[in-house]
């Protein structure tokens, strides 16, 4: 072990407190990636073990990444590129002189490189959960796009399509393409294709040819067999979240060019934000000037690492504090279960214990066999010391030597940190663990030492647990489970199928069932645990009917356990378990199912957990996000529960959605979320989800369905037209004849400030993201995701709904626009879709005071909502929908009662004054006539 002088430590530890200020945000992509004098250092590529060894894809990757730096430069306007890159090769290809891996791991990577099934193509995409602004989780390639030249032609050149994902990762941009609405009637009543920006042109393309939109649109709606087609040859130079692919695409939309009025993710979750104005908004261009001269940046540099012998040392508190509240039995149920089942073979395991000092219990000692799981088994500790004090360093330091023996170094290693005892000089150690390129996971049993160990992990990029003080939580087990190799071979690690644990009176039974669905059953465990007493009768029922009675377990006395390892691959299906408490008083009684993939053709279904921050300030919220997918593919209509534990009061349940509304940014993306803000106490809180799917065929689609690069299907070159290859389908039904189970541990959290007592209410609705607007003939229908009481939980007041045709108005003086009545609408209880109809013409007066003089026969309005609780707590402004509307014809006037009269008047006396004229008129006619005949008679008289 390397040690450092006095000078080492204080700088590192100035390094770590300044480690400890930053953003939890700053270290979501990684602790490795950071921006540094405007280049980008430590970004991680991990190409995943299952894909072929190929040297050309290492090649590929660096062409792709030193092309974007390039064009990420140029499209910034001189503000950031990639300086330092490194890519993780899997272990399981040929080493080739490579750099040993740290502290990185394929799931800590910035990049995946992992096939996909050939029904979902080649689609380039990055997992966004986060709304506007908020970084993603991972950008993912299949290794045929970054090998196949001829996808260029649809997704355009590699460089180009990293830095549109890019984009999405690290600055939360959304696409401004929508797939599912190419087309939307625009401001002025015309046909208009989804894009960003209007001044991209092209023609539509009927069956047998170019033709005119009208005989691709009727009433409105597109005709089967048509499709829009892009000149290759622009004037526009953005976007490149629209079409990145187009040589004259060299910029984002910025917003000059932003088209507000197309229905696509970017205007929806930004609220009709631009692109260029969101990243512009980021800390990353807030510290970064654009560089001076006018010279490219140097290319970026690149380093391969590799992954070594996978080596492992369990760091065990034996101390006296570990005999309060059955610590240590829990502690051998887990470690039994994690040494038989959940290490991977072939990995090196090694066993320290510690209390005021460390010993080496077990040095390292690799797995091959069963014989050499019961042999660490036998390791683990049997009794405690009567040693008040925990030296956690003490334990880390033992650690160090043990991982040491393999290689020299502990580069690549992995320590389990299992202690319960406070301890103040737990700091004197982080700069030795941080620099050490090891990674502890810690669980703390027992919150006074869980925020000070805790930062052991942070800084390690490891995991950290908060295991409550009770038997009846199964949080120890559930925490080991969940500590995998990292590697991203999902078909080696084993799946917690099933976690129950329940207090049963004496002569009373457990009951219940777990199905092994088709995905999994290769090395099956049941694992029964007990509290106290007598060993539980135990009676096991396959699917076909065939019972395992207790004796076909193998009982561990001192550890209170029994196990039965099903051989082969367990039949599908549901199985049966009944737990007799034979015992004379009630006691907890536990069942663990743990399983791993049946087959390599077939991805297990997996989940998981995570939160936004791992503390928070009360009144802030958490947001709990579950991740449950079958390989990389989402599953959609699965009920995803998770229960929270705090080291006082009951487990609080709540269920999480993907339903797009509250903390669910998109629909149906299998990423369920929930905003938590029940907080009890100030402390840790333990955080576990259960998945359950029932029997069905379940659709699975892209990843993140509107988040990816885009697919061109073709161009129109020099007024001819020029075809890509079809892209391949992206769905595939699948059907599920049992359904499946999973459990997986979130780790834990922790809250600060929660007053002491009943706690005022400081919980506002929720922010309501997905509020869409629609006229249907004279009336304007609004829909959206109702929000709850508090966040996205019970059910709201009323709701505040303005109407603006200022975009700059409503979004910057929202309480100044005009406000639509809306006393009749009841809200819904969160979760429910809303919708709410009103007239243009209820505030067709007062948005006349905003029409210029120039106005249009028709317009553009805008509108937004926000909700309000009982307690007048209102909700952030909602994002913005718009709405075409018409200015109303011209009012005939208005006249008064006195006003008819007088006309009525008028009226008459005219009509009186016109007849007495005809009459007039007709008498002189008359007497014209008489006066010839009279003279006449009088001639012929005389």
């Amino acid at each position: 072990m390397t040690h450092r002088d006095s000078t080492g430590l204080v700088i590192g530890l100035k390094l770590v407190t300044l480690l400890f200020t930053l953003s939890p945000e700053l270290l979501f992509l990684g602790a490795g990636l950071k921006l540094r004098e405007n280049g980008y250092d430590g970004l991680l590529v991990a190409i995943n073990p299952r894909v072929p060894e190929d040297l050309k894809l290492i090649t590929n990757i660096k062409e792709m990444i030193t092309e974007a730096s390039f064009y990420l430069f140029n499209a910034t306007k001189r503000r950031v590129f990639f300086r330092n890159i490194q890519i993780l090769v899997p272990a399981t290809w040929t080493a080739h002189n490579y750099s040993r891996v740290r502290q990185e791991s394929y799931d800590k990577a910035n990049v995946i490189v992992a096939e996909q099934s050939e029904e979902h193509g080649d689609d380039p995409y990055t997992l966004q959960h986060r709304g506007c602004g908020q970084e993603g989780k991972y950008i993912h390639f299949t290794p045929s796009f970054l090998l196949n030249d001829e996808l260029a032609a649809g997704y355009g050149a590699r460089g180009r399509v990293f830095v549109h994902e890019w984009a999405h990762l690290r600055w939360g941009v959304f696409d401004e393409y929508n797939n599912d609405k190419p087309f939307y009637v625009n401001g002025r009543n015309e046909i208009q294709v989804t894009r960003c920006s209007s001044d991209i042109t092209g023609v539509f393309v009927c069956e047998k040819g170019l033709c005119p939109h009208e005989d691709c649109i009727i009433s409105k709606l597109f005709r089967e067999g048509c499709t829009f087609l892009y000149n290759s040859t622009q004037n526009a130079t953005g976007s490149i979240m629209f079409m990145q692919s187009l040589p004259s695409v060299v910029e984002f939309c910025n917003e000059s060019t932003h088209n507000q009025e197309a229905p696509n993710l970017q205007n929806q979750v930004c609220s009709l934000r631009s692109t260029w104005d969101v990243i512009t908004a980021s800390s990353d261009l807030n510290h970064s000037l654009p560089m001076h001269g006018v010279g490219l940046p140097a290319p970026p540099t690149f380093s391969l690492l590799q992954a070594g012998d996978r080596v492992v040392c369990l760091v065990i508190d034996v101390s006296r504090k570990m005999a309060e509240r059955d610590r240590l039995l829990r502690l051998q149920q887990a470690a039994e279960l994690y040494l038989m089942q959940v290490v991977e073979a072939h990995t090196f395991v090694g066993i320290v214990t510690f209390d005021s000092k460390g010993e080496i219990r077990a040095p390292l000692q690799q797995i091959n066999s069963d014989d050499d799981r019961k042999l660490l088994v036998s390791y683990l500790p049997t009794a405690l010391t009567t040693d008040a004090e925990t030296n956690v360093c003490a334990g880390v330091k033992k650690g160090f030597e043990v991982v040491e023996e393999r290689n020299g170094r502990a580069d690549g290693s992995v320590m389990i940190l299992v202690t319960s005892g406070a301890d103040e000089h737990v700091t004197n150690c982080l700069p030795t663990t941080m620099s050490s390129g090891s990674t502890i996971h810690s669980m703390v049993l027992g919150s006074s030492a869980a925020r000070k160990v805790g930062e052991l992990s942070r800084v390690t990029g490891g995991l950290k647990f908060f295991i409550p003080d009770k038997f009846t939580s199964n949080g120890m087990t559930e925490a080991f489970v969940r500590i995998s190799s990292g590697t991203g071979d999902i078909f080696q690690q084993s799946l917690q199928l099933e976690s129950v644990c329940e207090t049963v009176q004496p002569q009373h039974q457990l009951a219940n069932t777990v199905t092994v669905d088709s995905a999994v059953g290769n090395d099956t465990l049941f694992l029964v645990m007990w509290q106290t007493g007598g060993l539980p009768e135990i009676a096991l029922l396959d699917p076909s009917g065939r019972k395992y009675n207790t004796g076909d377990f193998i009982i561990n006395l001192a550890f209170r356990t029994a196990s039965l390892k099903i051989p082969g691959t367990a039949e599908h299906g549901r199985w049966f378990y009944t737990l007799n408490n034979t015992h004379h008083s009630p006691q907890a009684l536990k069942v663990t199912v743990a399983s791993r993939a049946s087959s390599l053709a077939m991805s297990p279904a997996t989940v998981e957990v995570f939160v936004e921050r791992d503390s928070t300030y009360f009144p802030q919220p958490v947001i709990i996000y579950a991740n449950v997918r079958k390989g990389l593919h989402p599953i959609r209509n699965a009920t995803v529960v998770a229960t929270i534990e705090s080291e006082a009061g009951d487990p609080v349940v709540l269920q999480l959605l993907d339903e797009g509304g509250g903390a669910d940014v998109i629909r149906n993306d299998g990423i369920y979320s929930r905003y938590f803000s029940s907080f009890a106490v100030s402390g840790s809180y333990s955080l576990t989800v259960r998945v359950r799917h029932s029997p069905s065929t379940s659709t699975l689609v892209h990843p993140v369905p509107g988040n990816h690069a885009m697919y061109v299907p073709g161009y129109i070159t020099n007024d001819n037209i020029q075809m890509n290859a079809p892209k391949k389908s992206g769905h595939r039904p699948v059907k599920e004849r049992w359904g499946f189970s999973r459990v997986s541990s979130g780790g834990s959290f922790s809250v600060l400030g929660v007053p002491e007592g009943p706690h005022p209410d400081m919980s506002p609705p929720c922010k309501i993201t997905d509020l869409e607007a629609m006229k249907v003939e004279d009336h304007v229908i609004l829909s959206w995701t109702a929000p709850g009481e508090d966040f996205d939980q019970g059910q709201t007041t009323s709701y505040e709904i303005r109407v603006s045709k200022s975009l700059r108005s409503i979004r910057d003086d929202f309480d100044n626009a005009v406000l639509v009545n809306s006393s009749e609408l009841v809200p819904q209880p969160a979760g429910t879709r809303e919708t709410f109809t009103f007239s243009p013409k209820l505030v067709a007066h007062e948005l006349e005071r905003e029409l210029d003089e120039d106005a249009q026969e028709t317009y553009i309005v805008y509108v937004a909502l926000r909700a309000v609780d009982r307690s007048s707590l209102r909700s952030a402004v909602s994002n913005i929908a718009l709405v075409s509307m018409s200015l109303p014809p011209n009012p005939a006037p208005v006249v008064s009662r006195d006003d008819l009269i007088l006309k009525g008047v008028l009226t008459t006396v005219g009509l009186i004054a016109v007849l007495c004229l005809i009459m007039v008129v007709a008498h002189c006619t008359l007497n014209r006539k008489k006066r010839p005949s009279r003279k006449e008679n009088e001639t012929k008289f005389l």
